[in-house]
């Protein structure tokens, strides 16, 4: 081989060798050593995880995506701009918190002996500001309520009653009453007795939803102030006194007292001894502030009314109205 020959054997041999390092550095996966050396144009903008498959991309110029860090929403659709953040409800009573304790109860008192305050479920002590209650009150009073849920029976003999002794009650009517007998009301209100929210269908609330209670209450003013022309007052009693901390509350956030009982019977029942027994049940359970709690529906009731009012007057008590009560504190 002549010194001429070998030279140009040397140059081919060399330029084979780098277009084979051109190669390798364009076609090497990315995360090996050669791409990580020889491919500056790939950066965290363009893909914080690169999949250990992807290749090099020729362009040196990718479009980047949005940085992570740019929009607080991790949704694809979200947008950057201040209009994409949730708008304030519109009304602030009604994201107003209110308890979110569903646990049912039912009303009840513990009976001492006559004269004396009878006790009260535990929970009453855990009763807030936003959950309006009254159920006894004090002084030489008596606060005479009268629900009409049920059948309206003996209504002249109750307003007679009450009319002959000069006694204000406390009336818990239902709209479903109401509206099949507007008279009823109207007679009611015209003698001076006190009427109370005592919702429209009367069904348990612990079964209800919100809006249904909300219903229930509503329904009931539009009905009453279709009859008297005037708003119904702001006090309410549960159905069946059945309740839980959340109704309370928003019975309360719409502007409502509950009005609860220190003595009561089980008057939807038919007595055995007929009016006496009702006419023992109060006098011996007779104290201070008490609230009484007698049902339309019941004919013994109606029979003993006249003795009832008469005796509590003989024993030195006066009658109020609910809206001297105030909730505890």
């Amino acid at each position: 081989m002549t010194k001429h020959t070998h030279k140009a054997a040397l140059l081919i041999v060399l330029s084979v060798s780098l277009v084979g390092c051109a190669d390798i550095s364009l076609t090497a996966p990315v995360g090996t050593e050669a791409s990580a050396t020889a491919s500056p144009v790939i950066s965290p903008k363009f893909s914080p995880t690169p999949s250990p498959t992807q290749t090099v991309k020729p362009s040196p110029t990718p479009t980047p995506t949005p940085q992570p860090t740019a929009v607080p929403s991790v949704s694809p659709t979200a947008s950057p701009k201040p209009s994409s953040t949730p708008k304030a409800t519109a009304d602030p009573a009604k994201t107003k918190p209110i308890s979110a304790d569903r646990t049912p109860y039912s009303w009840y008192y513990m009976k001492k002996k006559t004269g004396q305050v009878p006790d009260f479920p535990h929970e009453t002590k855990t009763f807030t500001s936003d959950q309006k209650a009254v159920w006894v009150g004090t002084g030489k009073k008596v606060y005479l309520t009268i629900d009409a849920g049920g059948p309206l029976i003996e209504v002249d003999l109750m307003l007679k009653s009450l009319k002959e002794n000069n006694v204000k009650a406390n009336f818990f009517i239902t709209g479903n009453n109401i509206k099949k007998n507007p008279e009823y009301l109207k007679r009611i209100v015209a003698d001076g007795h006190y009427v109370a929210n005592h919702t429209m269908t009367h069904t348990d609330f612990n079964d209800l939803t919100d809006d249904q209670i909300r219903k229930e209450i509503k329904d009931f003013e539009v009905v009453y102030k279709q009859i008297t022309g005037k708003d119904v007052g702001n006090y309410f009693r549960f159905p069946y006194g059945h309740y839980n901390p959340h109704n309370l509350s928003l019975v309360s956030e719409l502007g409502y007292t509950s009005v609860f009982w220190s003595t009561a019977m089980r008057d939807w029942e038919p007595r055995a001894n007929g009016a006496e027994d009702p006419y023992n049940d109060i006098m011996n359970n007779l104290h201070e502030g008490n609230v009484i709690l007698m049902h339309q529906g019941s004919i013994e009731n109606m029979q003993a009314l006249d003795r009832i009012c008469k005796e509590i007057k003989k024993r030195g008590y006066e009658f109020g109205l609910v809206t001297e009560l105030q909730p505890k504190k």
